[in-house]
């Protein structure tokens, strides 16, 4: 989850410097060219806001319910996995206390069970991490979208050019009379409490 908001972030910092460096580099005509001279950006005031990504993560109803099930599944899969664990430790503590008195055919017979055990722990393991992550993902998106969908409406009359999603990390400097958070995050409880 870190990794995705991070990367977000990244991809609007870069994008904020990109339009900081070509209003800011044009010469004081109306408009600057962007490549090849397709569109023109408008120059002059343009109006940019944010919101803290910390506080739609902790206020914003469905994401607090999607990190719920997140976390409900993650503790299922911890208990699968530890159930196996300690029925894999059992037989192996079996094994020790009987190998002297097993043949040797018994003995490797007991060692190859234990393998394929370990074996079995190690893909289920795999198979459970890999459904996370990819559950994990999809329901970020989801999330991602209906922020996304929020701020397309909320935007239709508020004429703002960019709405950044705030970062300690790539936030140096931020007037807070751009915050727009306490908006987001009644618009966007509004919107789910709507439909459920």
């Amino acid at each position: 989850m870190k990794n995705f908001t991070l990367g977000l972030n990244i991809v609007l910092a870069v994008a904020v410097a990109v339009l900081f460096y070509l209003h800011f580099s044009s010469p004081s005509g109306n408009a600057v060219s962007l490549v090849g001279g397709t569109k023109a950006v408008p120059t002059g005031n343009f109006r940019i806001a944010y919101f803290e990504t910390d506080s739609v993560q902790s206020q914003f109803g469905y994401f607090k319910e999607i990190v719920g099930e997140l976390q409900v599944k993650d503790q299922a899969n911890a208990k699968i996995l530890g159930d196996m664990k300690s029925t894999f430790a059992t037989r192996y503590q079996e094994l020790q206390k009987v190998a002297s008195a097993l043949s040797q055919s018994e003995l490797a017979a007991k060692q190859q069970e234990l393998m394929q055990m370990e074996k079995a722990f190690q893909g289920k393991e795999k198979m459970m991490t890999d459904e996370m992550q990819d559950e994990q993902f999809r329901k970020m998106q989801d999330v991602k979208k209906k922020i996304e969908d929020y701020l397309k409406e909320y935007n239709k009359d508020k004429g703002y050019a960019f709405i950044f999603s705030s970062s300690a990390d790539l936030m140096y400097l931020k007037d807070s009379s751009y915050n727009i958070t306490p908006d987001v995050v009644k618009g966007l409880n509004a919107l789910y409490k709507k439909k459920k």
